[in-house]
């Protein structure tokens, strides 16, 4: 991906790891658009990095979503980056009754979403000269955290879109990208001085260099070990990970 000179959307760009690479991004000389429910963390964000733009984006409505997408490609004819980062995480219990709620907000935010606003914009990238589509997903999209079912669910959902998408676009202008993170230091499941979590600060730096490299996946040093996919010994290898992860040791179980 070209880390300069262009129109970058990124949904959820008001707080996290959206803000952390919209202000980064917007550093390297993009113009970078965020979007996102909670006005206030827009305005903020805006606030701080003066000519940054942000539009109100419900990722679960497809009604906003064709509204807003119109309203992009009008006013920001030259938008020719679009990640998909908004998301939401909570934890619920695969072992019992999952509340519907959770289900349906949650999949409709990570999973839907991302495939409904990348369809609202796709013909436009493919008119652009050169254009990227970026999906965030997770490591929990290899390595499901068994409190977090669902929304490691959606993660696994996501990346598999994106091999599809990856491969009908080849032969078009617009490249598809994912980033995988490690467990960051954001407020998902009030992680934000949890320790065993990457430094936000950090995960923005090392991504943002391995945007520059990358041509299909876009991983951190931490999230390696967890997306190289164990294959047959997966099961044994989840077990080990949620033990470690529910006994308070570190995010990454023991390893060789």
């Amino acid at each position: 991906m070209k880390l300069t000179g262009s129109t970058i959307l990124i949904t959820g760009g008001g707080s996290g790891i959206g803000r952390g690479l919209a202000e980064a991004l917007h550093k390297l000389g993009n113009q970078v658009i965020i979007s996102g429910r909670r006005k206030g963390h827009l305005e903020d964000t805006v606030k701080a990095n003066p000519g940054m733009q942000a539009v109100e984006l419900d990722v679960t409505d497809p009604a906003n979503i064709d509204t807003v997408a119109k309203r992009l490609i009008a006013e920001f004819p030259k938008l020719n980056v679009l990640i998909n980062n908004a998301g939401i995480m909570q934890v619920d219990d695969a072992a019992g009754g999952v509340d519907e709620g959770l289900l349906v907000s949650t999949v409709t935010t990570n999973l839907l979403g991302p495939i409904r606003l990348t369809s609202a914009l796709i013909e436009h990238l493919k008119s652009q000269k050169a254009a990227t589509v970026i999906h965030m997903t997770s490591v929990l999209g290899f390595v499901p955290l068994a409190p977090t079912a669902v929304y490691s669910a959606t993660k696994a959902a996501l990346h598999s879109y994106t091999l599809s998408q990856r491969y009908k676009l080849k032969d078009t202008s617009v490249e598809v990208l994912e980033i995988a993170p490690p467990w960051v230091q954001t407020e998902l499941l009030n992680s934000s001085e949890e320790p065993r979590a990457m430094p936000l600060g950090d995960f923005i730096k090392e991504t943002i260099e391995a945007l520059g490299a990358a041509s299909e996946e876009v991983l951190v040093e931490r999230a390696k070990f967890l997306r190289g996919n164990p294959g047959p010994a997966e099961h044994a290898f989840v077990n080990q990970f949620n033990d470690a992860f529910l006994e308070g040791r570190s995010r990454q179980p023991p390893h060789s």
